[in-house]
């Protein structure tokens, strides 16, 4: 029977139809920061609250502020039916032409000119409040002329400025103030002098703060600043949400609290320096010991070089990022996780976390682990359907699809994260540890599949989506492994499940059509299928890693991956900086949408990932190398995702203005493309690797040191001819086959 067509829109069930964005839930971090920026999502239980729709584990609202207007549905009020007024959606301060210092709870937000205006974003953060919102500066009454801003880590900001001072100099300033700005709320102004005489120059600076929840600033509505108080050898805020102190070194000469105002008079010599300090805390906190410094750090400090100069520095870079975006678990300390990003994804977003640990493999296994351990103390424990569930948000799915439940996302990736952590060599000890969690995880996939051969949508009444059906294989297989490695039961019903979906899926799930096909997208109850060709087929490809080496296996035949391989990499999905997000000609795409066009860079490297495992190194190297193209354009630190728009000669990347950056999952992506070129396959429990390099060598010779497999350090080579060789190895490690 032929597959019912999708072109006549009233055929379409009404919520396939593509949904207004102002009624969409917003994805988590889409461009909204999440309600609490500080810490995990809120654990939920097993009921839906009175009056709130929306999957049950999943966490209502989380992706919008406080304070942000929120579209309510149902039956409007007489008054509103009678004058309904559109509502314009509200519009978040820009966050691409902004320098972002991260050292989290640390956050240090400038623009290009240096100066903190109290406009915007601007100012220090941390855990989410607005330290410092005003530091302007002024050199003997004047202010300086910015000329440079740069990131110099991912912590650090320095932005230089000059003026003129000398009658005698002419055009040429003579005069540079070098402002040195951290994330750990430390501010360092330098006074550089060239001038031939010495010079006597007043240095102000003016401060003030209005001590307000970054979602308040983003949605427009912190309030006025507060009044200062001279305090020590600064100033001082209070209000009924906190205290917030400025202190200087050298103490200023005068401190004007009615004015917000420190002031020095600076003695430079010819050619002299002077200095001024600015410290930023909350009051009785000390300074921020960001957790990703030294051996500290859960991932190793990995290198690469070659042929390609670019290499090395795109991953000290995507190194730095992640590191700046760890955070500890208050409650065990000596658990870390990524948070999602900056600046609207401060806290844990459980999918997230899980995929950025899970790319971050090669630099060892510790943050798996401890974002595993973190998030089975969020697990829904009881009686109810959703027990065995990771709690997360919803987030939005695209014009063609009602909104996901991340929750169910990362509950499936919770086994394969601890699966293919213990054959990168997690302790034995450690993985029986977390191991009824994914139990658990497991449990709640056959309970919620039941008799059918599908993981349905938490929804009633949802679409079976095809990219949590490959999600749930996935876990299905390397879980049975898991299972089967320690003498636990039900692995062979879950290869069972996985076996009758695979016979099923080529069946439901595949649109014939003139070309070869495509994946459809999802099916509805009623078994019409979705068929808009987007980047979530992508997860198609990414099928796990089992023991000895080896891929399980995936939902496509050989014949149809090698179709969507050429989809990935026709020009309707790959932009040449990388993967769209929602093909070019499928109806509803917007090349800024983030679920409708953009390049979402997990994605792409997924893609890559997937392609190359499955042989298909032309389209995966393609890719590869439009995602590095942009980041040298994102000065290698690559958003979370930017416009699909088509690469041309001459042209670069745009943007997206609400896009996090730095991301956990863009920053680990880095990891996983260059990871890809080598391909490492270990085998921890049976002392074996293997290595499935890309042989067509698409950035020529690669080398990668300090990685960690079996846990000790792993060093790898690929020559331009696609060759391999292992460089520094554990003992005892042999090379598979």
């Amino acid at each position: 029977m032929p597959l019912p067509s999708m072109s006549d829109a009233d055929k379409v069930p009404s919520f396939l139809r593509p949904v207004p964005p102002s009624a969409r839930a917003r994805e988590e971090g889409s461009g909204a920061p999440p309600t609490d920026v500080r810490g995990p999502v809120p654990r939920v239980t097993g009921s839906r609250p009175p009056g709130r729709s929306g999957p049950v584990g999943a966490v209502p609202g989380a992706g919008g502020p406080p304070g942000l207007p929120h579209t309510v549905t149902g039956s409007p009020s007489p008054r509103q039916a009678s004058s309904p007024v559109p509502r314009r959606p509200a519009e978040l301060p820009p966050a691409h032409t902004t320098l972002i210092c991260v050292a989290l709870p640390g956050l240090a937000i400038s623009t290009e000119q240096g100066q903190l205006n109290g406009r915007g974003l601007e100012g220090f953060y941390r855990s989410g409040r607005r330290m410092l919102s005003r530091c302007q500066v002024r050199v003997a009454g004047r202010e300086p002329l910015a000329v440079q801003a740069r990131m110099v880590s991912a912590d650090r900001a320095r932005f230089m400025a000059t003026l003129r001072m000398s009658a005698e100099a002419g055009p040429d300033p003579d005069v540079m103030v070098e402002r040195t700005r951290y994330a750990d709320g430390t501010e360092r102004i330098t006074l550089h002098s060239t001038a031939r005489r010495p010079l006597r120059l007043p240095l102000e600076v003016s401060l003030g703060t209005d001590l307000a929840e970054l979602g308040a600033v983003a949605s427009g509505s912190a309030g006025a600043e507060l009044p200062a108080s001279v305090h020590d050898s600064g100033l001082r805020w209070s209000s009924a949400h906190g205290h917030s102190t400025v202190t200087a070194h050298p103490p200023p000469t005068d401190a004007l609290a009615s004015a917000g105002l420190l002031r020095w008079e600076l003695e430079l010599p010819p050619g002299g320096t002077r200095s001024v300090e600015l410290r930023v805390r909350p009051d009785g906190a000390g300074p921020i010991r960001p957790v990703g410094r030294g051996a500290t750090s859960p991932l190793s400090q990995a290198g690469a070089a070659g042929d390609d100069p670019t290499v090395q520095p795109f991953l000290h870079t995507c190194l730095e990022d992640l590191e700046a975006l760890l955070l500890r678990d208050p409650r065990n300390p000596s658990d870390t996780h990524l948070a999602a990003g900056a600046p609207w994804r401060c806290g844990m977003a459980p999918a997230d976390a899980l995929v950025a640990a899970r790319m971050t493999l090669p630099l060892g296994t510790r943050l798996a682990a401890g974002t595993l351990r973190i998030l089975a103390r969020t697990q829904l424990v009881g009686r109810e359907a959703q027990s065995g569930m990771i709690p997360g948000p919803r987030r939005d799915a695209g014009p063609h699809l009602p909104p996901v439940c991340t929750g169910t996302e990362a509950t499936l990736l919770f086994p394969v994260l601890l699966a293919e952590a213990r054959r990168w060599g997690l302790p034995e000890q450690e993985t029986e540890e977390l191991l009824p969690a994914a139990e658990r995880c497991l449990r709640w996939l056959r309970g919620a599949v039941g008799s059918g051969a599908y993981l349905p949508d938490p929804r009633p009444g949802g679409p079976l989506r095809c990219e949590t059906q490959a999600h749930a294989h996935r876990a299905a297989l390397l879980g049975a492994d898991l299972l089967d490695a320690y003498g636990r039961p039900s692995g062979d019903e879950l290869r069972d499940w996985a076996r009758e979906l695979r016979a099923r899926f080529a069946m439901d799930f595949w649109v014939e059509e003139r070309g070869g096909g495509r994946p459809a997208a999802a099916r509805t109850p009623d078994g019409r299928v979705v068929p808009h060709l987007g980047a979530g087929t992508a997860h198609l490809l990414d099928t796990g890693l089992l023991g000895a080496g080896e891929q399980a296996p995936g939902l496509l035949d050989k014949v149809r991956t090698e179709q969507l391989a050429r989809l990935l990499g026709g020009p309707a999905m790959d932009s040449g900086w990388g993967l769209r997000s929602l093909g070019a000609k499928e109806a509803g795409y917007n090349p800024f949408g983030h679920r409708s066009g953009a390049v979402r860079v997990q994605e792409t490297a997924i893609a890559v990932a997937g392609l190359a495992a499955a042989g298909y190194e032309k389209e995966a190297g393609a890719l590869l190398r439009g995602v590095l193209a942009a980041a040298e354009n994102f000065d290698r630190r690559l958003p979370e995702m930017y416009a699909g728009e088509q690469r041309t000669a001459g042209s670069a990347p745009l943007p997206h203005p609400a896009s996090c950056r730095p991301a956990a999952t863009a920053a680990a992506a880095g990891v996983l493309l260059l990871t890809t070129l080598v391909g490492i396959r270990p085998d921890a429990p049976a002392r074996t690797v293997t290595l499935r390099p890309v042989r067509s060598a698409p950035l020529g010779e690669i080398g990668m040191t300090g990685l960690r497999v079996a846990g000790a350090p792993f060093a790898v080579r690929v020559s331009r001819l696609g060759l391999a060789m292992v460089e520094e190895a554990a003992d005892g490690l042999q090379l598979g086959v």
